[in-house]
């Protein structure tokens, strides 16, 4: 697509009113069409926030193409441990070994890239099913580090219920809220700040998770790097270990 076409679907999206959530879905879709970069890849560091108040950090390496799909090493690179994640499917390895495969649709991977790579009934249909979906009747609106949001998923006040957060402008995921899953009177929350640009799209290198406001994890992304060669067996928990000890655990 033209830099031209762009910024006339561009100008065209912002003075079109969005009134429900299919619609902005659309929109975040249509305004990075072709644009938006095919893959990242990063190192994570963690911060987490142990039950006594003291803070343990981690390290992983992460690879990530849209739609749908996600891997993460725990480091040490020759520790075997860390998750795969495609499609509707979850899979969780120790030691190289699968231990836990599951039916799972990441709604963060969803929201922060497949939205803008896949058509908008797929993206409606991955956040509606499950047994968490979010409740896409409901739009409001408001106001988040000082820029205003669209909310889906709760009406304006509800800080509580299931919803995630938008950039009106910039059409970017930046916020989730939901009842604890095992608490359900307390608020999880995720944060994605300080957004950047990247390769025609945008990335938030900082994620923060809080429980009640009280930051439990925080994520921060360095060595990005997109729109790099990444083998298909690297998706495939078949060959988890074999494409590990190929690299010898590197990044990329």
């Amino acid at each position: 697509m033209s830099s031209m076409l762009v910024l006339l679907l561009s100008l065209q999206q912002a003075t079109t009113p969005i009134t429900t959530p299919r619609e902005l879905l659309a929109a975040m879709r249509a305004r990075y069409d072709g644009t938006w970069y095919r893959n990242v890849t990063f190192v994570q560091y963690n911060t987490e926030k142990r039950p006594d108040g003291s803070l343990d950090s981690t390290v992983w390496h992460e690879w990530l193409a849209a739609p749908g799909k996600l891997r993460i090493e725990v480091q040490p690179s020759d520790s075997g441990n860390g998750m795969l994640f495609r499609g509707d499917s979850q899979f969780v390895f120790r030691k190289d070994s699968a231990v836990l495969a599951r039916p799972f649709v990441h709604p963060l991977l969803v929201l922060r890239f497949d939205v803008y790579m896949q058509p908008v009934e797929r993206t409606i249909a991955a956040l509606t099913r499950g047994p968490r979906p979010f409740d896409l009747s409901i739009l409001s609106e408001a106001t988040w580090q000082g820029r205003p949001v669209y909310v889906v998923g709760a009406r304006a006040g509800d800080l509580h219920s299931r919803q995630f957060w938008v950039d009106k402008e910039r059409l970017l995921f930046v916020r989730m809220l939901n009842p604890a899953p095992q608490d359900t009177a307390k608020t999880s929350e995720i944060r994605f700040n300080r957004y950047e640009p990247l390769a025609g799209g945008w990335i938030a290198p900082e994620v923060e998770f809080l429980m009640d406001g009280d930051r439990q994890f925080l994520e921060e992304y360095k060595q990005i790097q997109v729109n790099v060669a990444i083998p298909d067996a690297m998706w495939d928990p078949r060959q988890w270990k074999a494409m590990r000890a190929a690299r010898g655990g590197r990044a990329n």
